[in-house]
């Protein structure tokens, strides 16, 4: 696998994560991204090495970088590290 995800791909995962999981999209810019004052989150683009994001803070956007901790081999691989990145901000 290539360091992106087909356009396809990417999109799947970002229209569930935005329509589903918006919630936890906010969370990992709090988090993984060092924004606690984050009110919401949008992923963008998801790749093998990290997920866009377009991040509120008060009236201000801001576009966001959050690298993962492993190249990503696959969709259910980035499935598995996001519920895992989820899993570890509850520890």
């Amino acid at each position: 696998m290539t360091n992106s995800f087909p356009p396809a791909v990417s999109d799947r995962i970002c229209r569930h994560m935005n329509q589903d999981h918006s919630d936890a999209v906010a969370r990992y810019a709090q988090t993984f991204g060092q924004i606690p004052d984050a009110t919401a989150a949008t992923m963008l683009s998801i790749d093998a090495d990290g997920m866009n994001l377009q991040v509120q803070v008060g009236e201000v956007s801001q576009p966001l970088r959050i690298p993962f901790d492993h190249t990503l081999v696959d969709a259910k691989d980035a499935h598995q590290t996001l519920v895992a990145m989820l899993q570890q901000m509850e520890r």
